[in-house]
């Protein structure tokens, strides 16, 4: 119970380090783009048809964005200790309410993603480390290469010139029904299904060849129980394990995807906001990605606690 207590407050003290970072970072980075910021806010604000220096001068005005950045830094991490992640600057909108609904978008997308990549994954995985060096062994290894090598735009290029362009079954993109979820979340899932699978192989092919395996073998267990009652809970845990590292190919591949098929989510969210250079929003979908990542992380640790069939601990 000890060691659990100072695993949640690492974990709490890596949020808050998460938090002044990618508030510092974004901030910067935000000041480091070329052109005038306030002229960007006002086209997003009346269109780039309708904008003019008169608008931008009284956006600029409006907004303070003639002040210093040390004051207008200050202010900003004044609002995080406060819980205040401020107004979109061209909506006018408290920015908690905008991404509490693009979370949601977000969330519903990374879950579906997940489960595809696990139902493709897992059992693929296992048959092919219970036969090593076998044909589906070989066969699994040269699509994981080709599925990781191809960058999740490309893959969803791909996948909406076959299944929607040339096939016609799917919506190639949008969000007005279920069928608009199928592409994007299949684009995130087989990247994700391709590196798990090798990580269900490799820990499924060790099992097997390990020695409390081949004694529940000599034992006389029937081959169809010796697996599930000796072998799974094993191999759950690099499997759990490399949730954590999905969360964060998530979180890199989510932006591109959302864009690509125009999904409403945090990442296509924090595209349009960078371009119309609506900081707080910037700073507070970024912060909100990366406090996700960290908290998905915490229930990965606990969760591997749980299974880890030698008793596991947060150590």
């Amino acid at each position: 119970m000890e060691a659990m207590i100072r695993r949640l407050a690492h974990r709490l003290l890596q949020a808050g380090f998460v938090a002044l970072t990618v508030g510092l970072l974004t901030f910067a980075l935000m000041r480091l783009l070329p052109g005038d910021m306030a002229y960007r806010i006002a086209a997003g604000r009346y269109g780039y048809d309708l904008v003019s220096s008169d608008a931008a001068a009284a956006v600029r005005a409006e907004l303070g964005l003639d002040q210093s950045g040390w004051m207008a830094l200050g202010a900003w991490l004044w609002d995080i200790v406060t819980l205040d992640l401020g107004r979109s600057l061209v909506s006018g909108e408290p920015v908690v309410h905008e991404l509490a609904h693009q979370l949601g978008a977000s969330m519903i997308l990374a879950a579906a993603a997940i489960v595809l990549s696990l139902a493709l994954g897992l059992p693929l995985g296992t048959m092919a480390g219970r036969r090593a060096g076998g044909a589906l062994d070989r066969a699994l290894l040269v699509a994981a290469v080709v599925l990781r090598a191809l960058p999740p735009f490309v893959l969803g290029l791909l996948l909406i010139l076959a299944l929607a362009l040339t096939l016609g079954i799917l919506p190639a993109a949008g969000h007005g029904h279920g069928g608009h979820l199928v592409l994007p979340a299949l684009t995130l899932a087989l990247g994700l299904a391709a590196v798990s699978s090798r990580v269900t192989r490799d820990a499924t092919a060790a099992v097997v060849a390990s020695p409390f395996y081949a004694f529940a073998r000599l034992k006389g267990l029937p081959e169809r129980h010796v697996f599930p009652r000796h072998g799974l809970r094993n191999v759950s845990v690099p499997v759990v394990t490399y949730l954590g590292v999905q969360f964060a190919m998530l979180v890199e591949g989510v932006v591109v995807v959302e864009t690509l098929f125009a999904w409403p989510g945090i990442g296509h969210a924090l595209v349009h906001a960078i371009v119309q250079r609506d900081v707080p929003m910037v700073q507070g979908a970024a912060l909100v990605m990366g406090l996700t990542f960290v908290a998905l992380n915490a229930a990965v640790d606990l969760l591997n606690a749980r299974l880890d069939p030698r008793g596991g601990s947060f150590a």
